[in-house]
């Protein structure tokens, strides 16, 4: 296991050595336009590296992240590093920051690793969890968090062979949204997981990486699954043949949040990043009737 030590890196304004610090970070996406930086927007990178830059201003501040979350999406374990030439030490930067940072992101774990080390190229999955709330009356507490489907009740272990029909590497550009800057569009699907408790579904998908908006997109065709609107043979059918044009609806942000990256040892304690968003759970469960969704309006 190499050591998470930095060695020399290049000079600091200053004459000395940059060091590297690796953040686990958590954010709640509603109050941003996603992770990137934007001319008019705030962004969850430009808040972080205003933060960093109030207490390291010998130079400008850049953080890289490990995936660049859409607007309105949250993160559970963000992995984000960026290089420092002041004094702190590495473990203290935590602390540091969430005195400087709004109450929407939370510094989780800070760790030092060697120049070299890379959040975005030095991973070996994401993984997202999104959250479904399938009952017939909305719920106030979970809003934020999950994407209230109420017309009938969803057909998770349908949802499930759906899912797990997708392991595996394979050309996903039907769930791939303009604008994408990849040069193609193959990803490996590691793992996938679908689970009901009460009115509540949550489904995770751990990729070597996704596609620009792949698991909002995912998620969208696997409701109309559930909900009987779609056929499971026209869902592979739209994906294998990279049909974009019949992948209409991408399900809301609010549902989505990045639950962790992994890489080849792990950088920070385990509390801090491996599950870090809670399990919703209710007592009393409402669901919709099932069959055919009725038609609105």
């Amino acid at each position: 296991m190499p050591s998470l030590v930095p060695a020399s890196a290049a000079p600091a304004p200053g004459g000395g050595p940059l060091a590297r610090v690796a953040l686990c970070l958590q954010y709640d996406g509603a109050a941003y336009c996603g992770w990137q930086r934007q001319p008019r927007d705030p962004s969850v990178q430009e808040t972080l590296e205003g933060a960093i830059a109030q207490l390291d201003p010998q130079r400008p501040a850049l953080a890289v992240a490990a995936g660049r979350t859409d607007s309105g999406v949250h993160a559970a374990g963000q992995v984000v590093h960026f290089d420092a030439a002041g004094p702190i030490p590495a473990q203290r930067w935590a602390a540091a920051l969430n005195g400087r940072l709004p109450a929407s992101i939370r510094v989780r774990a800070a760790a030092a690793v060697p120049p070299d080390w890379h959040a975005c190229f030095s991973a070996t999955y994401r993984r997202y969890r999104y959250t479904l709330h399938n009952a017939r009356v909305p719920n106030l507490f979970l809003a934020p968090w999950s994407w209230h489907r109420y017309q009938v009740r969803l057909d998770e272990g349908l949802m499930r062979r759906a899912l797990e029909g997708m392991l595996g590497e394979h050309d996903f550009a039907a769930f791939e949204r303009a604008g994408s800057s990849r040069s193609h569009s193959r990803t490996t699907l590691q793992e996938v997981s679908v689970e009901r408790c009460g009115d509540l579904i949550t489904l995770e998908l751990q990729a070597s990486g996704f596609l620009y908006g792949m698991v909002r997109l995912v998620m969208g065709q696997l409701v109309a699954l559930g909900e009987g609107r779609l056929a499971l043979a026209d869902f592979e059918r739209r994906w294998r043949s990279r049909a974009r044009s019949e992948v209409k609806e991408a399900a809301p942000p609010q549902g989505l949040c990045l639950l962790r990256v992994g890489y080849p040892h792990e950088i920070f304690p385990r509390a801090a990043w491996y599950d870090g968003q809670p399990r919703y759970s209710l007592e009393c469960s409402d669901p919709p009737a099932a069959g055919a969704p009725q038609p609105q309006g």
